[in-house]
Order: C-alpha cells, then sequence, then structure tokens
C-alpha cells in the first residue's frame, strides 16, 4: 500500500480489514492503488482484465473496511465514483494490539508471505539476463547483511529505512518518464527463527 507516513503512524488492522485483504483480488487492486493516486472500477477492471462489476463489488468491500475511500474531487460528474487508498502503513497484529481472529491474521500474513515469494522468483528469474551482462538495467538487487543488535535497534533501523523511503517517494518527479514502480520488500529476522 502507499505509505505517506512513517512506521511509526502505523495503524493497526481492524478485522474488517484483515478480512477484505484476505482476498487476492483485492490484494491485486490495493496493489494498483499504489501506482496511481485514484482510479475508477472501469480503470482497475481493463488494467487487472476482470470484470467491472466484479471490481465494482470489491471496491465497495475495500471501503467498507477503511482501506480505501472515494475521491469525489476527482470525479467527472455526480455519477462517477473515483476512489482513492487510505494513507498509511497497517500493522496486522502483534504483542500490543493481538488480532481478534488468529486464523484470519495467520491467513493475511501467509498471503503476504506467498506474494513475497513470487516477487523473489520473478527476480530470480530476471537475475541471470543481468549477471550475465545481456542488460545493463537495474529491476532488483540482492542485498544481504547480517548485523548484531537488539530489539530496539533493530526497530529504530527500520523506521529509518521506511523514512529514507519516504523521502525518496516524496521527491520523485511524477512527470519523469524514466519512473518505473518498485516493490520494495524488506525482510529482518533475528537469529532466533
Amino acid at each position: 500500500m502507499a505509505d505517506d507516513e512513517t512506521a511509526a503512524d502505523a495503524e493497526w488492522m481492524t478485522s474488517a480489514m484483515l478480512k477484505a485483504f484476505a482476498n487476492p483480488l483485492r490484494r491485486r487492486i490495493l496493489r494498483l492503488f499504489s501506482r496511481h493516486e485514484h482510479l475508477r472500477a472501469a480503470d482497475i477492471a481493463a488494467e487487472l482484465e476482470v470484470p467491472a462489476n466484479s471490481v465494482s463489488f470489491h471496491l465497495r468491500a475495500l471501503a467498507d473496511a477503511g482501506l480505501i475511500v472515494e475521491a469525489p474531487e476527482h470525479a467527472r460528474d455526480r455519477r462517477d465514483r473515483v476512489w482513492t487508498s487510505r494513507k498509511g502503513a497497517l500493522n496486522v497484529g502483534g504483542p500490543e494490539n493481538p488480532v481478534v481472529d488468529e486464523a484470519l491474521g495467520t491467513a493475511v500474513i501467509s498471503a503476504i508471505a506467498e506474494e513475497h515469494q513470487d516477487l523473489f522468483r520473478r527476480v530470480i528469474a530476471w537475475t541471470p539476463e543481468y549477471v550475465a551482462g545481456r542488460t545493463a538495467e537495474v529491476h532488483a538487487t540482492f542485498s544481504q547483511r547480517t548485523i548484531r543488535l537488539t530489539e530496539a535497534e533493530f526497530e529504530t533501523a527500520m523506521l529509518r529505512v521506511n523514512d529514507v523511503l519516504d523521502e525518496a517517494q516524496k521527491a520523485h518527479d511524477d512527470a519523469d518518464p524514466a519512473g518505473r514502480h518498485w516493490q520494495i520488500d524488506v525482510i529482518g529476522a533475528d537469529d532466533t527463527i
């Protein structure tokens, strides 16, 4: 999701948000919002190649859950429904705010992990082109580093990473034709996992 706030400003997902986010098509729709400031059902249907009535149903579910909101300022007329995603990071749950439905929370985390694995497979498929010198364009990167930190130091480091990404996004000129959308998955695990 688009994130215009720091991780410290993250909101905890409600059960309604988790239920809406658990649906694969709804996650695809939300990813489109990370690439577009606002969208109509017809735009989404065309880009995802799904029926517009199905998209409308899922948009209502996302709106009811608070994951998207209407953006009437972008509408062509009163009948035109335009949507935008909510801003800010979302957390699934944790000790400070445990999920009400553990199975649902686990299903959402599993879905996010599967999408990450899919991204990883796509990067691996691209990598031979780069390492063999057939392309000089950078489309992905592998970076691995092991450092020793306390939990508090790790959390501070992750907040700083998110702040740097937020600054880069805000500094980007949307009119620059060289701009591309980058999916960034940051993985961190301590030595007890």
